[in-house]
């Protein structure tokens, strides 16, 4: 009786092993600087200012610069099914970044989500700034 009670767990253990959960923003190595005078980056002169990226983390990188003048950057993958690397875009209202795949909005202040069917916050990074240059990484 033992081992069929061991041999069940066993064969549990090994039903949920092995699935990828893919609710997750995939981790990848994010490196980006650039001059705080560079073009891409003149929305971010003022407060509330946000640019788009391309070319880094899984769908590109947005960088807001907040209302008291800290910055914060999010993996542009949206949180919702991204396995689909789909790409969020910035909202008319300057506050609110969409995805275009399912409709979900997201607070650009923080990357959380503000409209279902998301739950989960955009992937943030690690932004520093120093002698007038802008560092995101993770």
């Amino acid at each position: 009786m033992k081992k069929l009670v061991y041999l069940l767990l066993v064969l549990i253990g090994f039903a949920g092993c092995g699935k990828d959960d893919q609710s997750y923003v995939p981790s990848v190595a994010v490196n980006f600087q650039a001059p705080l005078t560079d073009p891409r980056l003149t929305k971010l002169n003022s407060a509330g200012g946000a640019v788009l990226v391309n070319g880094y983390g899984v769908a590109g990188l947005l960088i807001y610069r907040t209302p008291g003048g800290s910055y914060v950057a999010f993996d542009r993958c949206s949180s919702y099914l991204p396995e689909k690397k789909c790409a969020v875009t910035l909202d008319d209202t300057g506050l609110t970044a969409t995805d275009p795949c399912s409709g979900s909005k997201f607070l650009l202040s923080d990357g959380s989500p503000v409209k279902a069917p998301a739950t989960r916050s955009l992937r943030a990074y690690s932004v520093s700034v120093n002698n007038f240059n802008i560092f995101v990484s993770n």
